[in-house]
């Protein structure tokens, strides 16, 4: 264990004691395996946002404009992260990870984070409007405190969220589409798409804000 490793506190520490562990000679894999995911496996529904056209924005329009967007984004979706209980774990550039304890609410919160974002663009010009795309995955997954989770639901819902949807679109795997069918006002169209981690994926139907 390198001098990094003793600084790691609780649940990120234990999980790479027990990585550190399956990769010496002899060891046995599954049975760590067992042990990991005993300790961390947990259901959890797992969005990431993006935003739409922002690479091509930040080159037009310089890194300022972009941390505004970002600044702006933040202030705009996370009150309303807050208000479905979901749990940011990390941003990186225009992207948010964000779990929740259950798919119905991630896309309820998604679909109230898009109303946001359309209004707000209503008043804007196009190089202002903040373009919302939204992933979301559900099932097990390892989460390691609010430091990371992993698992194929997650990589699913990053591919979703991060390259595949549009602006004001919300895409969710088939285990997401499962535990959500009953929701109202909402319907699932299924798209032509499969990603690492879910080979069959939905389009989230829902009435946009006017």
């Amino acid at each position: 264990m390198s001098h990094h490793d003793d600084q790691l506190k609780g649940s990120e520490a234990r999980l790479w004691r027990l990585i550190d562990e399956r990769s010496q000679p002899g060891s046995d894999p599954r049975e760590i395996d067992e042990r990991i995911w005993d300790l961390f496996g947990d259901d959890w529904a797992i969005m990431f946002t993006d935003l739409s056209g922002f690479s091509r924005q930040v080159a037009k329009f310089g890194i300022i404009h972009f941390l505004q967007v970002i600044h702006e984004q933040k202030a705009l979706l996370l009150p309303i992260v807050a208000d479905h209980d979901g749990i940011l774990i990390k941003i990186e550039a225009d992207s948010f990870l964000i779990i929740f304890k259950r798919a119905r609410t991630a896309v309820q919160c998604a679909i109230a984070m898009q109303h946001a974002c359309q209004n707000l663009n209503i008043r804007r010009a196009p190089e202002e409007q903040v373009l919302l795309c939204v992933g979301i995955g559900a099932g097990r997954v390892l989460r390691i405190g609010d430091v990371d989770v992993y698992g194929a639901e997650v990589n699913a819902a990053s591919k979703l969220g991060e390259d595949t949807a549009k602006a004001n679109e919300i895409l969710v795997t088939k285990n997401a589409r499962d535990q959500v069918q009953d929701l109202l006002g909402v319907s699932f169209e299924p798209i032509d798409v499969a990603v690492p981690g879910s080979d069959k994926n939905f389009k989230v139907i829902y009435e946009h804000a006017r």
